[in-house]
């Protein structure tokens, strides 16, 4: 199968810068707290000034190493969350079974379907590892449950997107005109309402989690 083929002809080196990003925000996805939160975003930032092939090049990468930049400082600049009054809440376990069983699932088929285009290797590779930083994302606003990681969550899904649009780029001869940060500015975008509205339920609620929305009375 070409999609396998497409990995197994990397070298180690070569694969390790590849994973690097997702495997700091697969991290970032199933480890607690806003500190990890701001680490891995960092690392992120610092991971996509290395050779890559993802397709970043230029002006493009510099600003979406900016943007995870501005990430790392809107995750780790408001209030520490209240961890010491909130309520166990047993149904979190339950509710984060199932939204990581609909990740696995979801990236599953995505991926499934990719290999069936019978897409060129680079163009696979591409296409695969946006996949992968979508449904991580999707899996970060469905475990965390601190609305300042939010911001961590967009940024992932906004990169997978990018990715994904950069191979769709390469896979249409000729390629196709028109700017190539439509992806990142809708990122922004949602990070800066993410980062607000966390502020917001900071100041008025005395809490970023989301699970504890329904103790608020009008």
């Amino acid at each position: 199968m070409h999609f396998l083929d497409s990995w197994s002809q990397l070298s180690p080196l070569e694969f390790a810068r590849w994973m690097l990003p997702a495997v700091l925000l697969g991290i970032n996805v199933f480890v607690p707290g806003r500190p990890i939160a701001r680490v891995t975003a960092v690392g992120v930032a610092l991971a996509l000034l290395m050779p890559h092939g993802i397709g970043l090049s230029g002006a493009l990468r510099f600003a979406w190493v900016m943007l995870w930049l501005v990430v790392a400082w809107a995750v780790g600049s408001g209030k520490p969350a209240a961890t010491q009054q909130r309520i166990a809440r047993p149904g979190g376990i339950e509710s984060g079974a199932v939204g990581l069983l609909l990740g696995l699932a979801l990236l599953t088929l995505l991926v499934v379907a990719v290999a069936r285009q019978d897409l060129a290797p680079p163009d696979g590779r591409r296409a695969s590892f946006g996949l992968l930083l979508v449904c991580l994302g999707l899996l970060h606003l469905m475990l965390r449950r601190d609305s300042m990681r939010a911001a961590v969550a967009f940024g992932t899904l906004g990169l997978g997107l990018q990715v994904l649009e950069l191979a769709a780029r390469q896979a249409l001869q000729p390629l196709p005109a028109g700017p190539q940060g439509a992806v990142l500015l809708a990122t922004l975008l949602a990070v800066s309402l993410s980062s607000r509205l966390a502020r917001i339920r900071q100041r008025y609620a005395r809490s970023t989690w989301v699970s504890e929305a329904h103790d608020l009375h009008d």
